[in-house]
């Protein structure tokens, strides 16, 4: 429910309310849907439900539903599972104690005693605040809620003529790089101030290739240098476990902090772009440990990150065995890229990109000859 300004949105359930659930047939190639190499976004939207229409009270409140579910059928090959949930409600982590709930319900026959020791915590209650962040945060709501549906544009249009795929990098190249990165930090004035990991080192080594990709072909467009520009990395930072206060994991609602970090076009295009970039990101986290920052401005020139290989989305089991693919879709909108373990268990990081075809050319080939060098 989202009431005009003072009101602050808040969930709201009567008896009878239900989530919509569809299910339907498709005569798509499945082995063609869950492919890695790059296929036309628009392929997967027909897997994804649309969330009901929402409405407007006499009082001025926004109805907005929570969630949708469909099942789609592909004959004698599999089934897709989509969903389609508003993130205001939840984040990625709560997201998926739902479906791990969901399917230990299904694979005890619909015994609800397999939940009692993870039942959702929903007490908002718990989540100190003694920096005032929501009041800077519901005066954006409240901008949001007054100037709502104007100037929308559609999301399709934002789709329009990207591709997606997705890239498997290796725990040899992931290792490699956290051994390349490891090594110059050890030569800094104060190591202390690095996170280096799997997650840092993949999201400096994708982020490098696509800002790259899009120099790349921005260039055959343009003559403009603009080596002081800023490009930015914005990655969710989860606070379960990490703020003075306690929060269960089983926290039902968003827990996350926004992680930005800039770095200059010139030193992402130079030779240590990654390590440059490694050591941002890397810096940035670090900080988020200790600092409550806000972020004030950023330009067009960023990109963020959807899920996390902690999420371990692979793990979602009703009985079948492993998903042959998680996908998520948002990205084909908003340029994010999204993360993943990986189904096979031994690769370290499964990373899903949606680009223009040419701005995906590019990135092809800057993954791949970057690793070669490795």
């Amino acid at each position: 429910m989202c009431p005009q300004p003072p009101g602050k949105p808040y969930i709201h359930y009567m008896e009878g309310d239900f989530v919509a659930f569809t299910v339907a047939e498709s005569a798509a190639d499945f082995n063609h849907v869950i492919a890695n190499y790059p296929r036309p976004v628009n392929l997967l939207h027909p897997f994804v439900p649309q969330l009901p229409s929402e409405h407007v009270t006499e009082d001025g409140s926004r109805v907005l539903p929570i969630l949708a579910f469909q099942v789609t059928v592909f004959p004698n090959f599999g089934i897709c599972i989509g969903s389609t949930y508003c993130h205001a409600v939840g984040d990625g982590k709560s997201f998926m104690h739902l479906m791990r709930s969901w399917t230990s319900v299904y694979r005890s026959g619909g015994d609800l005693t397999c939940l009692e020791n993870s039942l959702p915590f929903i007490k908002k209650d718990i989540i100190k605040d003694p920096g005032g962040i929501e009041l800077v945060l519901l005066k954006d709501y409240w901008d949001w809620i007054s100037t709502s549906g104007e100037n929308s544009a559609s999301t399709q249009d934002l789709a329009a003529d990207k591709v997606r795929a997705t890239f498997v990098l290796s725990r040899a190249h992931a290792e490699k790089l956290k051994h390349l990165v490891t090594a110059q930090c050890r030569s800094s004035v104060d190591t202390e101030q690095y996170h280096i990991s799997t997650f840092v080192v993949t999201c400096a080594y994708i982020w490098v290739c696509l800002i790259k990709s899009k120099e790349s072909v921005a260039n055959s467009l343009s003559h403009d240098n603009g080596d002081d520009e800023l490009y930015y990395f914005l990655c969710p930072y989860d606070c379960r476990n990490r703020l003075e206060f306690w929060v269960p994991t089983t926290y039902l609602g968003n827990c996350l902090k926004p992680c930005a970090i800039e770095i200059k076009k010139r030193e992402v295009l130079g030779e240590s772009g990654i390590i440059l970039a490694a050591k941002a990101i890397g810096k940035g986290i670090k900080e988020m440990e200790r600092s409550d920052k806000r972020i004030e401005t950023m330009t067009r020139s960023f990109t963020a990150v959807a899920g996390s290989p902690k999420l371990q989305v692979y793990e979602t089991n009703f009985g079948w065995g492993r998903p042959c693919k998680v996908e998520l879709t948002h990205i084909d909108y908003d340029g994010a890229i999204s993360l993943a373990d990986c189904r096979d268990g031994e690769s370290a990081v499964e990373v899903g990109v949606a680009l223009n075809k040419n701005e995906m050319d590019e990135f092809l080939t800057n993954f791949e000859q970057t690793l070669k060098l490795l």
